[in-house]
C-alpha cells in the first residue's frame, strides 16, 4: 500500500488486470494515479514494462508521464514503457510495419497542409486567404478524426448541425481533391497527421499476421484524457487492444471541451457497456484548488443538463482555505481591464509570482484590452496559444493599410476618420456580421476590435485624424512587445486546459461571449459545452480566482450586454456584483413585443424580439430599404453597412416605425442616423418605396 495515495486512489492503482476506468475530476491526481498504476502492474509482474502502451493528447503531457515513471524506476533502457501521444505512436508503428504491409511505396509525412489544400481549393473554386484554407484545414481534420469520407461531409454536416465555413458541397470538394493530390502517379503517398491513424489501423485490420505480432510486443493499454478521444482515435485504439481488454481509462466526461474537432466523450460513457466487468473509479478529492474554488466549480457544473452531466464529480476541496471568489460588474471593457490590472499589481505586491497569474478568455481577440491595461500599469506579460494582438496577420495588415491611406491626398475633407477606417477594413474581412468558419470569425473578431479602439480614441479626441490614428496605433504596438521575462498570463479557455495558476482571472462574462453567441444560435448542446468550458476555466485557480464582465464593448457605450447565464446564480447575495443594475435590467429590460420575455443579447435587442420568437417581417419593405441604402452608399463613398446594417433593416421591416419616436427606439438609430435619413426612413415606412420614386 502506497500512503500517498488516498483510498480512491489506491483502488485505481490496485485494481486487477482488465478493464479499468478512472473517472478523475479537475486536481485529483490522475497522472499520479495512472503512472502508480502502471507501475504496479510491472512490480507485481502482470506485464513488462516495455510492453506497456501508455497514450495522451499532447507531447507535454506525454513528457510528464515518462518523467513520473522514470521517477518510478520502471523505465530503463531498453526496458521503458512507451508514453506518447496517439499520433507519435502511430507514426512509430507505421514505419515499422510499412514495408511490411505496403512493399516499396514510399510514404512521406505531410506536416504543411497549407499549399496542398490552396491548390485544392484553387481546383474546388473555393476562396484561397489564410483564414479560408485554415478553416477548410479544420474542417478536414474534423472529418477524418470523425471517420467521414469527402462524399459523406455534406450529409454529416446537416445531421449534425455543425457550421461549414463554404457551402459543404464545395467543401466535400475541395477534401476530394486534397486527397487525391496525396498520391503521386508511382504510389508514393503523403501523410497527413490524421492519416498516420488511419492507415496504421488499416494495416493492423488487413493484416491478421501483423496484428498478431504488434498484440505480442504490447499487452497493457492506458488511455489518459479519454473523454477527448476522436472517433479515428477510437478506432486505431480497438485495432490496437484487439480482442483482450488489459484496458486503463482516465478522464471527465464534464470536461470535454474539443467537440469541434470530433472529439467526443461518448466512449467513456459507454465504457462500462462495451465492459460489463469494469472496474470503474471516481476520483474526486481535489488536491489543486481550495475549498472555496471547488464550491464555486461544482456550482458552475452542478447547474449542466444532459447525459453527460449525468457523470459529474463532486470535488471535494483537499487544501486550507482561501479567499472567497470575487464577481466585478463594470460599465465596459476598458474599465473591466483597467480593474483586472490594479488587481494583478496588488497580488504581485503581496508576493504572488506574475507568472502564477492568468487571464483568461472565450476567444483571441478579447486579449487586446487586457494587454493595454497591462502595458499601462508596467506588467509583464505573455500570450498562450495565439499572438499578441499587434502581432496577428490581420492587425499588421490593417495597421499597413491605415498608414498607406493616410498619406493619399485625395481623400474627402468630410470624410470621418471611422467611416474612412471601416472602409479600409471591409477588404481585409470586416462584415457586418460574423463570418462562418473559426479563422475567418477569429480574423473578424480583430479587425473589429481595431475599430472599437479608434471609436474609445473618438471619444477622447473627437478631431482624430487618419494620420493620428496611423500614429497612434503604430506607437501601441511598440509599447505592447511583450517583454523577455515571463509575466501574467493571457490565454484562451481552450489553450489553458491541462494548466493551473495561483490566481485566474476570468474575464469578458457575458452573454455572447460566454456562452459565445454561436452555442446560444446552435442550442442546448453547445451551450452545455460552453458551460464545461467555464468549468475547465474555474478549476484552473489554485486559490485567487475572479469572473468579471462589462456592461458595453466601448467606453461610454449604453449597457446592452447582460452579465453570463452561467453565473447569474452563483453571485453571493452580499457581493458588490449582485447590486449592480443586473436585476434592475432583468425586471425593466426590453422585452420581446412577441412572447414578452426579456431580450438577451445585442441582436434580440435590435429586433425587438427574442431570435426564435416568429419574425413578422415585410419582406417588400425589406427589399425597398437595401435598394434605398445601396444608393445612399454609393452616394456616399461608404460601405452599405455604415448607413445601416442588415440587422438594423430587419428591425426597421419588422417593426415599422411610424413616426421618429419609434424610429429612434430601435437600437443603432441615434440623432446622426436621425438627422442624416429619418426623413427617407419613414417614408418609405410609409410608402414602401424608395423616397423620390414613383
Amino acid at each position: 500500500m502506497d500512503a500517498s495515495l488516498d483510498p480512491q486512489q489506491q483502488a485505481a492503482v490496485l485494481a486487477p488486470r482488465g478493464p479499468v476506468c478512472v473517472l478523475a475530476g479537475a486536481g485529483t491526481g490522475k497522472t499520479r494515479t495512472i503512472t502508480r498504476r502502471i507501475a504496479h502492474l510491472v512490480g507485481d509482474g502482470h506485464v513488462r514494462a516495455s510492453q506497456v502502451l501508455a497514450v495522451t493528447f499532447t507531447s507535454r503531457a506525454a513528457g510528464e508521464m515518462r518523467t513520473r515513471l522514470r521517477s518510478l524506476g520502471i523505465s530503463g533502457q531498453g526496458n521503458a514503457v512507451q508514453a506518447l501521444t496517439f499520433h507519435a505512436a502511430a507514426m512509430r508503428h507505421l514505419r515499422y510495419f510499412w514495408p511490411q504491409a505496403i512493399g516499396d511505396n514510399q510514404w512521406e509525412l505531410l506536416d504543411n497542409k497549407f499549399p496542398v489544400v490552396s491548390r485544392a481549393a484553387r481546383a474546388a473554386g473555393a476562396p484561397t486567404t489564410t483564414e479560408s484554407l485554415r478553416d477548410l484545414i479544420s474542417e478536414i481534420e474534423w472529418a477524418k478524426g470523425s471517420l467521414i469520407g469527402p462524399s459523406e461531409y455534406p450529409a454529416a454536416i446537416y445531421k449534425s448541425s455543425r457550421e461549414s465555413p463554404l457551402p459543404a458541397e464545395q467543401v466535400a470538394l475541395v477534401y476530394e481533391r486534397y486527397e487525391q493530390a496525396k498520391v503521386s502517379p508511382s504510389g508514393d503517398q503523403l501523410l497527413d497527421f490524421d492519416d498516420l491513424l488511419l492507415m496504421t489501423r488499416a494495416i493492423l485490420d488487413d493484416h491478421p499476421v501483423i496484428a498478431e505480432e504488434f498484440r505480442d510486443r504490447y499487452r497493457c493499454f492506458v488511455v489518459d484524457e479519454y473523454q477527448d478521444v476522436t472517433p479515428a482515435q477510437q478506432a486505431l485504439l480497438n485495432a490496437w487492444v484487439g480482442p483482450r481488454d488489459d484496458l486503463t481509462v482516465v478522464g471527465d466526461a464534464n470536461q470535454t471541451i474539443y467537440s469541434f474537432t470530433g472529439a467526443t466523450p461518448g466512449y467513456l460513457l459507454d465504457f462500462s457497456r462495451r465492459f460489463p466487468d469494469a472496474t470503474v473509479v471516481r476520483l474526486e478529492r481535489d488536491y489543486r484548488s481550495t475549498p472555496q474554488v471547488v464550491q464555486l466549480a461544482n456550482s458552475v457544473i452542478g447547474a449542466a443538463r444532459g447525459r453527460i452531466a449525468g457523470t459529474r464529480l463532486q470535488l471535494i476541496g483537499q487544501r486550507d482555505p482561501g479567499p472567497e471568489p470575487d464577481f466585478s460588474e463594470h460599465p465596459d471593457e476598458a474599465t473591466e481591464a483597467k480593474a483586472v490590472a490594479r488587481a494583478i499589481k496588488r497580488l504581485m505586491n503581496s508576493g504572488v509570482p506574475g507568472s502564477e497569474i492568468a487571464i483568461l478568455y472565450r476567444v483571441n481577440a478579447q486579449s487586446e484590452v487586457h494587454e493595454q491595461a497591462l502595458t499601462a500599469a508596467g506588467i509583464p506579460y505573455q500570450v498562450r496559444g495565439g499572438e499578441a494582438f499587434f502581432s496577428r496577420s490581420e492587425v499588421r495588415q490593417a495597421m499597413r493599410a491605415v498608414n498607406q491611406t493616410a498619406q493619399r491626398d485625395d481623400l474627402p475633407a468630410e470624410a470621418q476618420t471611422l467611416t474612412i477606417l471601416r472602409a479600409i477594413l471591409v477588404p481585409l474581412g470586416l462584415t457586418d456580421e460574423a463570418p462562418a468558419g473559426a479563422q475567418a470569425r477569429e480574423r473578424w473578431e480583430s479587425l473589429r476590435a481595431l475599430v472599437t479602439m479608434t471609436e474609445d480614441m473618438l471619444n477622447d479626441v473627437p478631431d482624430l485624424t487618419l494620420t493620428d490614428l496611423a500614429r497612434e496605433l503604430a506607437a501601441r504596438a511598440e509599447a505592447r512587445h511583450p517583454p523577455t521575462v515571463q509575466g501574467v498570463t493571457l490565454s484562451s479557455l481552450h489553450a489553458a486546459k491541462g494548466l493551473e495558476w495561483d490566481a485566474v482571472f476570468l474575464v469578458g462574462l457575458v452573454d455572447g461571449s460566454m456562452p459565445i453567441s454561436q452555442a446560444i444560435k446552435a442550442g442546448d448542446a453547445a451551450i452545455e459545452e460552453e458551460r464545461r468550458l467555464l468549468y475547465v476555466g474555474v478549476t484552473r485557480a489554485r486559490e485567487h480566482l475572479q469572473l468579471s464582465w462589462a456592461l458595453s464593448r466601448n467606453e461610454g457605450g449604453r449597457g446592452t450586454r447582460r452579465r453570463s447565464r452561467f453565473v447569474v446564480n452563483l453571485v453571493p447575495d452580499d457581493s458588490p456584483a449582485s447590486k449592480i443594475a443586473e436585476p434592475k435590467r432583468t425586471r425593466s429590460g426590453p422585452k420581446c413585443r412577441v412572447c414578452g420575455k426579456p431580450l438577451l443579447g445585442k441582436t434580440a435587442s435590435l429586433l425587438g424580439r427574442c431570435e426564435r420568437c416568429p419574425s413578422d417581417l415585410d419582406e417588400g419593405l425589406l427589399l425597398a430599404l437595401k435598394e434605398w441604402r445601396s444608393g445612399r452608399a454609393k452616394e456616399q463613398k461608404v460601405p452599405a453597412y455604415v448607413v445601416f446594417s442588415d440587422n438594423t433593416l430587419i428591425a426597421i421591416a419588422e417593426q415599422q416605425p411610424g413616426d421618429v419616436a419609434a424610429l429612434v427606439a430601435i437600437p443603432g438609430i441615434g440623432q446622426k442616423k436621425l438627422d442624416s435619413y429619418g426623413e427617407d426612413v419613414l417614408t418609405l415606412v410609409r410608402n414602401g418605396k424608395p423616397a423620390g420614386q414613383k
